[in-house]
Order: structure tokens, then C-alpha cells, then sequence
């Protein structure tokens, strides 16, 4: 018969049964791993939906003008020709790069959309069938 290990504190409680009662629930598991969106079913609006896009192509194209009119600023003006050469197409790279990942962005969260209207069919199916 083997003797469990004495605990540093001096307790007797064996390592199994201190283990069981400091372990987390299942629940509380599900809770910090996922978000509380998932749980909840309530319908979004398109604004919060596509708010986050919509901001970074509207900077995008903000900056991707104001690279243009730089880069066109140094064909016109003779004065600080060099700063505006070197400040246009960074503005336009910048801009550009904004403006194209916004409008990559917008699809990609119309097929999550789609995903996630799918997975709650199925989750409700699931439910239905094995609930009874």
C-alpha cells in the first residue's frame, strides 16, 4: 500500500483530491475561450458589422488624394520640389496599401457571415435532434 507524499504546507489531502477542488469548470473554460458573440444570437447591424472596413478604406482613399496632390505638387512648384517628390509616393503607397486591404476585408467578413449563419443552422439542427 503506497503512502501519498506529504505537501509542503503540511496538509494531508493527497495531490487527486486538492486537484478536484481547485479545478475550473467546464463553463468557465467556455467563457474565457470564446467570445461572448458567439453565444449570444442577437442581430447586428450593418454598421457594426462593417464599420471597422469601411473606416480604412475612407482613410486609405484620404491619404492615397493627398499623396496625389503632393506628387502633383512637385510637377507644379519649383520651391521644396525634392520633400514633395520623396513625400508624394510614400503618401500614395500608404493610401494604396489602406485602401486595398479595406476593400479585401469586406468580403472576408461576408463569408465569416455566411459561416457563422451556417453553423447556427447546424448548431439548431444538433440541438433538436439530440435534445429529445
Amino acid at each position: 500500500m503506497e503512502i501519498p507524499p506529504k505537501s509542503p504546507d503540511g496538509s494531508e489531502k493527497s495531490p487527486q483530491s486538492k486537484e478536484l477542488i481547485t479545478s475550473n469548470t467546464a463553463s468557465t473554460l467556455c467563457i474565457s475561450s470564446r467570445s461572448e458573440s458567439v453565444w449570444t444570437s442577437a442581430s447586428r447591424s450593418k454598421w457594426d458589422i462593417y464599420h471597422k472596413p469601411v473606416i480604412v478604406v475612407s482613410v486609405g482613399a484620404a491619404i492615397f488624394l493627398f499623396g496625389m496632390v503632393i506628387t502633383s505638387l512637385s510637377c507644379i512648384q519649383n520651391k521644396n520640389k525634392n520633400i514633395y517628390k520623396m513625400c508624394g509616393p510614400a503618401f500614395l503607397s500608404l493610401g494604396l496599401m489602406l485602401l486595398v486591404c479595406g476593400l479585401v476585408w469586406i468580403p472576408i467578413i461576408r463569408k465569416k457571415q455566411k459561416q457563422r449563419q451556417k453553423s447556427q443552422f447546424l448548431q439548431s439542427l444538433k440541438s433538436f435532434f439530440f435534445n429529445r
